[in-house]
């Protein structure tokens, strides 16, 4: 599907349907509290003379998310789209019912939508809001099916007034690339595990990234390399991997940097499938484990926008990929292993393999000596019973950062919740036969015990937070331009913020 701006009014565009935003007017008079369609919000003087001659368009009260369709004298389908009260509208109810216009994906061939008319009161935010929308939703999954639908909608054109022209092209490129972006990840998330493998995933990032982001450096660490890097928490996890681990290492300089550009590392959990190792899942929770790599996929999302879109600092990607497979060797439970930092861990559950791998992998980013760290991994279901499947767990060991990326996420109209790191949690992943052991007591606060451990291997001095994604990464049918089962992309609009606003 293509999306393109057109000058001309939307009336005046050849298309099979012509879609206009319509405001709610409220009048209390008594008791009684009317709505209804807010004529002058409709700037278009036809089609306000032809809503005059359509009987029905009375029973249109332009409630936020109404749709109103009629065919005008002179040949052509309009709808009529109701946004509520416009002081009312936020740009995420924008975002969202722009985005049910991909429901006609099927049914016509092309769209024209006078942009202008879905305003808010920010023009900006409002462009972002749409292009996002539209975007993000076109998005279907279809790879495996043998007889894939082809989606009769080729076109969208968007008609705005010529002083907003320019602004609109500027925003439909940067967008562009976000969406892009969310989408490769979204089919990294979607692959079968039988083909995503540690191997064939870092094999399809360092393509990626040496195709299309200029100036960034790939570096793929192998088993033998993983090895000589110490680490062994992340050779415990895939210990009983038919696979060899893979930890992709992805740079990049900005050609002209600040004086005051940071270095920001983007960590990310990359478990390709999840059996829970010799703590085997029940059967019921291991059918959505393809999943477990979307920490991953975020993070390397976020960074391909930023490099796309020219980011002013500096950038570095880590991705510790491998399986949680059982074998013969796969780890025990009971089992002592010393982690790249050189602290040792009981492994007393074998399906609390995420803190694991990402263990070695925050402690090998704080050898780079970023700034700041921000790390994302579908680490826990406990976030889920804390947070249900709207909202992301974020844990950090400094307020500003928190304060700051929670700022980025309301920007980007995303929900995130800090959730707190203290003595006592820390206290409760103390262990008897080792320096730590990667659970603490069953069914109490395991999100926050999840934090508390990753945080033992950040170093003095780097400000860093973990993201739990695991409520959000896929399956979020409320929103009407993420799929309704499947990846959704969400935290990467969020980080992608935080990077351009810090």
């Amino acid at each position: 599907m293509q999306i393109k701006v057109d000058a001309n009014a939307a009336t005046d565009l050849q298309a099979d349907i012509k879609v206009f935003g319509v405001f709610q007017t409220v009048e209390k008079k008594g008791k009684v509290t009317e709505r209804y369609y807010d004529e002058s919000s409709i700037k278009d003087s036809y089609v306000r003379k032809e809503l005059k001659n359509i009987a029905l368009a009375s029973t249109f009260d332009a409630s936020l998310g109404s749709l109103f369709s009629f065919n005008c004298s002179q040949g052509g389908t309009y709808l009529l789209m109701g946004l509520g009260e416009k002081k009312n509208l936020t740009r995420e109810q924008l975002r969202r019912n722009i985005a049910k216009l991909l429901s006609y994906k099927n049914k016509v061939t092309s769209l024209a939508v006078d942009a202008s008319s879905f305003f808010l009161g920010n023009t900006e935010d409002s462009i972002v809001a749409m292009y996002e929308g539209l975007m993000l939703a076109n998005y279907d999954f279809q790879k495996y099916k043998s007889n894939p639908k082809t989606p009769k909608l080729k076109t969208i054109t968007l008609s705005v007034p010529k002083k907003n022209h320019a602004l609109f092209a500027q925003i439909q490129k940067k967008t562009t690339i976000l969406a892009q972006s969310v989408n490769f990840s979204r089919d990294l998330v979607n692959e079968v595990p039988n083909v995503l493998h540690s191997e064939k995933y870092a094999q399809i990032i360092a393509e990626d990234a040496r195709k299309n982001l200029k100036g960034v450096k790939v570096k793929i660490l192998n088993k033998a390399q993983v090895k000589a890097e110490k680490m062994n928490l992340f050779l415990s996890v895939n210990a009983g991997s038919a696979y060899e681990p893979r930890f992709v290492h992805l740079s990049y300089t900005p050609s002209k940097a600040a004086k005051k550009a940071k270095h920001i590392a983007l960590v990310g959990k990359g478990i390709t499938f999840d059996t829970g190792g010799y703590s085997l899942k029940p059967a019921a929770n291991m059918t959505s484990m393809k999943y477990d790599m979307a920490g991953s996929a975020t993070v390397y999302a976020a960074f391909r926008t930023a490099v796309l879109n020219k980011c002013p600092h500096k950038l570095t990607c880590l991705m510790a990929i491998t399986d949680n497979a059982v074998n013969e060797n796969a780890t025990v439970p009971d089992a002592v292993v010393t982690s790249r930092r050189g602290k040792t861990v009981e492994i007393l559950n074998t399906d609390a393999e995420g803190r694991l791998i990402l263990a070695d992998a925050l402690d090998y980013a704080c050898d780079l000596k970023p700034d700041v760290i921000l790390d994302a991994a579908t680490l826990t279901g406990a976030v889920l019973v804390a947070l249900g499947d709207e909202v992301c767990g974020i844990m950090s060991n400094n307020d500003k950062l928190v304060k700051d990326l929670l700022t980025s996420a309301k920007e980007s109209d995303e929900y995130l919740w800090q959730l707190p790191l203290i003595d006592e949690y820390r206290d409760a992943i103390k262990s008897k036969v080792a320096d730590l052991k990667n659970i603490g007591k069953p069914m109490k606060a395991g999100t926050a015990i999840g934090g508390v451990f990753l945080e033992e291997f950040i170093k003095d001095g780097i400000a860093w937070a973990h993201f739990d994604i695991a409520g959000v990464a896929h399956d979020q049918a409320h929103l009407p331009y993420c799929p309704s089962q499947g990846a959704s992309g969400l935290m990467v609009r969020t980080m992608v913020n935080y990077i351009f606003n810090e």
